[in-house]
């Protein structure tokens, strides 16, 4: 199929222009250009894309692409550039915050999965008597023959290898082989958690139980989102109005702390699929390894301070009604 031909080039002051001529209001033409040579156009364009008419067909209903609603290029009155900036602000905080939370919970799963395992055996993470045996074997995928467990262990070991972390320097100077808690600390937030996803169930129970977690099943799908989210964020990535393609998995069982913990929030599927809902994650995790944490009471505060566009920022967060009350997370 032929690409379309390539948008042409524009300078940053016939961007603002064409933001003007689409009904955006921009305050100060000079601080728009400034801010638009800082932040980058496109990169912008995400957070004002909201604030677009719906195209319509001629019985009135909303176009969509892929389940999507189309988009004109005209803007919603009140759309404006000094609140959409607010919102690019805003949406810096907040991934630090989720950045600081999730390198806990990373850095906590790292310490009981070195500790559980180490004293089983210091060298569990070389052995496949702890791996699940289904994760053993190999399967065919777009024509090619994968193996999980080989694709870890090779990865693992690339990571171990560019590590120059002091005890991997030392341990490799001395002719020293690393013992899981050392080489836990080379591995990346996917390579611990995908480690945790090949375990055998009885080592992923004792895990998920340090976490207060009581479905490790349901931990495995946690620590794949996560995961996701730590990249978003980590590569500066527009994370407050996006969407998972699956809804997060929240425990259903009785009796158990997670379950009633979850059942507060009363979380749809829309819900479920926006970052609202890995928040609850995060905290309840952040208060099981911390209880005195107050990382949620300046989420909380940043998702109220959010700016006044013509669209529902809160919705397009997933946060519920009641959302913001501190005492769902305290209680």
């Amino acid at each position: 199929m032929a690409l379309s031909a390539v948008k042409p080039f524009m300078d940053y002051g016939d961007l603002i222009e064409l933001l003007s001529s689409r009904g955006m209001t921009v305050e100060d033409k000079d601080r728009a250009i400034r801010k638009v040579s800082q932040v980058g156009y496109y990169r912008l364009s995400g957070f004002w894309y909201p604030c677009r008419v719906l195209e319509r067909d001629e019985n009135n209903q909303v176009v969509k692409i892929h389940g999507k609603p189309k988009r004109t290029s005209q803007f919603l009155p009140s759309s404006s550039f000094n609140d959409t900036f607010l919102l690019y602000k805003f949406d810096k905080r907040l991934r630090l915050l989720l950045l600081d939370a999730i390198e806990r919970i990373e850095i906590h799963l790292r310490t009981i999965i070195a500790h559980e395992l180490g004293r089983l055996d210091p060298l569990a993470y070389q052995k496949q008597k702890f791996i699940n045996p289904s994760e053993l074997q190999s399967y065919y995928k777009h024509g090619k023959v994968r193996n999980s467990w080989i694709e870890w262990y090779s990865r693992q070991q690339s990571e171990l290898s560019r590590s120059k972390e002091d005890c991997m320097m030392w341990h490799t100077k001395n002719e020293k082989t690393l013992p899981i808690w050392v080489a836990v600390e080379a591995w990346s937030f996917g390579t611990v958690s995908k480690y945790f996803e090949l375990l055998k169930g009885t080592h992923q129970n004792r895990v998920a139980a340090k976490l207060g977690v009581s479905n490790s099943s349901l931990l495995v799908r946690w620590l794949q989102d996560l995961n996701t989210l730590r990249n978003r964020c980590a590569h500066h990535t527009r994370v407050w109005n996006q969407s998972q393609n699956n809804p997060i998995r929240v425990p259903t069982d009785q009796g158990h702390a997670d379950t009633e913990y979850f059942a507060r929030f009363n979380l749809g599927n829309r819900h479920k699929k926006k970052i609202y809902s890995l928040i609850t994650i995060i905290w309840y995790l952040v208060r099981n390894i911390g209880p005195n944490s107050d990382w949620i009471q300046h989420v909380l505060e940043e998702i109220a301070s959010l700016p006044d566009l013509p669209f529902d920022t809160m919705e397009a967060m997933g946060v519920p009604e009641n959302g913001l009350s501190i005492d769902l997370f305290l209680e």
